[in-house]
């Protein structure tokens, strides 16, 4: 059988067995489709159960090479081991060839977080006048009041907010639901955008429930999201690393530093590990750190 006859079986379980998101399921594809692309073509082996464990660190030697970075590897690499037990599972093959290849070390990732006053900043850039600048305002609002990924902000649907009890249900990786409260600031203009303005659009039939739309009254896409936030930063003139998910680190770090249980930030990230949000923790021991050196005596 061939890899693209495997990898559409794999996509397909990932699909229908796992509960994955297209997004994810499309990551997971690209991942194996570059060994499959590396296998096909510079080492001539046509069938994913062929492939030998030599032949995998091969290959992640050679995406190394082409300058890939550590953390990247990792997620390629830990994309083609799900696809190998796949093929277990499936009968395709006894033994696995990624079992002893090991990922490289990435250490801890600290992401860049933003302070309160330069999200205040940010928002502050914003064109009221625009037609699109108050729902502009309230999808920054939104993405750091409740720390959403993007793609759960662009899938917000009306009658997942529940206004009188303070929440808004968030549909997250793996289609899993969870509870997040919501802020009075972003609750303040998601009623307005909601009753004065998008009450205003022509909606696309299938379009109705979502909360925000785009000028064609249909779903905003992720790309749109980032544009968004990339003319802002543009805007402010801040040399930081900034995207959608900056929303989020800063979402999760501020309530850490504010002493937040690490519990219950995690909950509210939809983590489905508390090492995931520990990272959080790192950030806050960097907080300090930086507060000290700034503000000590002896320092």
């Amino acid at each position: 059988m061939s890899w693209n006859k495997d990898i559409k079986g794999f996509c397909s379980y990932l699909k229908l067995e796992k509960g994955l998101s297209d997004n994810t399921i499309e990551s997971y594809r690209r991942d194996v489709n570059k060994l499959s692309s590396f296998a096909t073509t510079l080492i001539d082996i046509t069938s994913s159960t062929k492939i030998k464990t030599s032949q995998i660190r091969s290959f992640i030697q050679w995406i190394a090479k082409l300058g890939m970075s550590a953390k990247t590897q990792a997620r390629i690499l830990s994309g083609i081991k799900a696809f190998y037990k796949y093929l277990i599972l499936e009968g395709r093959i006894e033994n696995d060839p990624t079992k002893l290849i090991e990922g490289p070390k990435i250490g801890k990732y600290l992401p860049d977080t933003l302070t309160v006053d330069e999200i205040d900043q940010l928002i502050n850039q914003i064109d009221l006048s625009h037609p699109q600048g108050h729902r502009n305002k309230t999808i920054i609002e939104v993405l750091y009041s409740c720390g959403l990924r993007v793609s759960e902000l662009i899938n917000l649907k009306i009658t997942d907010w529940y206004i009188q009890d303070g929440f808004i249900k968030i549909t997250g990786k793996g289609n899993k639901e969870r509870l997040a409260p919501i802020g009075s600031m972003a609750t303040k203009l998601l009623k307005t955008y909601l009753s004065e303005i998008r009450c205003n659009q022509k909606i696309h039939s299938g379009h109705e429930d979502y909360i925000f739309l785009n000028r064609r009254g249909k779903q905003l896409s992720r790309v749109m999201i980032f544009n968004i936030v990339k003319n802002l930063v543009e805007k402010t003139g801040f040399k930081k690393n900034i995207s959608p998910h900056t929303f989020r680190h800063s979402f999760a770090t501020h309530l850490i530093e504010g002493g937040a249980d690490l519990r219950a930030v995690q909950e509210m990230l939809g983590h489905q590990s508390i090492t995931t949000t520990e990272i959080y923790t790192h950030l806050d021991k960097e907080f300090l750190k930086q507060s000290i050196q700034s503000f000590h005596p002896r320092s």
